[in-house]
């Protein structure tokens, strides 16, 4: 009996071990309905099946399923909670100093910010040498979501703002007001129950997590910060893979990430739209003049952090405004 059990034992194991090299597990914190899972996560796995004849395939586990906490992906992927998560470089900032370059006002813009950051890629590797960096993409502009109007940046003085990374915190207090670090899935609630007044985020936030619920006025037409986001993946479950599996996650990957900028532009600009459709909520458009009261506090701000990152990042920056 005994040794029927062990060899029970021994070809369970291996079987598991075997469904664990083909299948591998993606992490995504939000809801099945965003638009990122239908937009981009979803084809980045058939892909990969795809590419690999099926002989690799992915299962997304939505909604916090591998564990809550948009700001622990990263992490989950290191101890190999997960195979691969979806990411903000802005929730680790310390790790990404050269990737949250890409964030800073004036160094890309929204449409051409995916592209750059991929003509320059071997700039940013270097940084995830604790994972394999799969996929990186800039989304859409942040906007501000608040519950009192905001046109100069003598309207943010006492105001609790979210911001989504160390870099946005820096120009919210150059504009007046106090940031609030706060992952995306807690801004609702804190909007509501008068916790933050505010919120920097893009326009994909009306409709994917309910802001035009709780938030008043919309303002748009600040050079603010474009968020990065990434896929990572455990390294040793990368290293482990055949050499055409790792080159059809890669190339995927890349993919991906056009897709996820693609879908990011698409439902902000969507989102801005339903914002001003809603009953009793503005969306204030700052004009040129209007919004050079913020560029202005923007530009010492972003002095300060290149210099504050030293090495090369000037370089990152000047490689991406080519």
């Amino acid at each position: 009996m005994r040794l029927k059990s062990l060899v029970a034992g021994a070809v369970a194991s291996l079987a598991m071990t075997a469904v664990h090299a083909d299948e591998l597990s993606f992490a995504n914190y939000m809801a099945p309905t965003h638009p990122y899972v239908g937009g981009a996560f979803e084809p980045f796995a058939n892909l990969v099946a795809e590419k690999t004849g099926n002989a690799l395939t992915i299962r997304l586990y939505n909604g916090g399923e591998l564990g809550a906490g948009p700001d622990a992906q990263y992490d989950r992927v290191v101890e190999g909670v997960a195979d691969l998560a979806v990411s903000l470089p802005g929730y680790t900032a310390s790790t990404f100093p050269l990737t949250l370059l890409t964030e800073l006002p004036g160094v890309i813009d929204e449409a051409t910010g995916t592209e750059k950051i991929w003509k320059n890629i071997q700039l940013f590797e270097p940084e995830y040498q604790r994972v394999k960096l799969i996929s990186l993409w800039s989304s859409a502009a942040n906007l501000l979501y608040t519950k009192k109007p905001v046109r100069t940046p003598a309207d943010l003085a006492g105001l609790n703002i979210r911001v989504p990374s160390r870099n946005a915190g820096l120009l919210v207090e150059a504009w007046g007001g106090s940031p609030v670090s706060m992952p995306v899935s807690e801004i609702y609630t804190a909007l509501q129950t008068g916790v933050i007044d505010g919120a920097m985020i893009d326009g994909t936030a009306t409709t994917a997590f309910k802001l035009g619920e709780v938030a008043d006025y919309l303002t748009v037409g600040i050079e603010s910060t474009i968020s990065p986001f990434s896929i990572v993946m455990n390294r040793d479950e990368f290293n482990a893979l055949s050499a055409e599996q790792q080159a059809a996650l890669e190339a995927a990957g890349k993919e991906a990430s056009a897709l996820g900028s693609k879908t990011q532009l698409t439902v902000a600009a969507g989102g801005i739209k339903a914002f001003a459709d809603l009953p009793g909520k503005e969306v204030i458009k700052l004009t040129e003049y209007e919004a050079r009261a913020f560029h202005e506090l923007n530009a010492p701000v972003v002095a300060k952090i290149i210099s504050d990152v030293g090495g090369n990042a000037q370089a990152v920056v000047d490689a991406l405004a080519k």
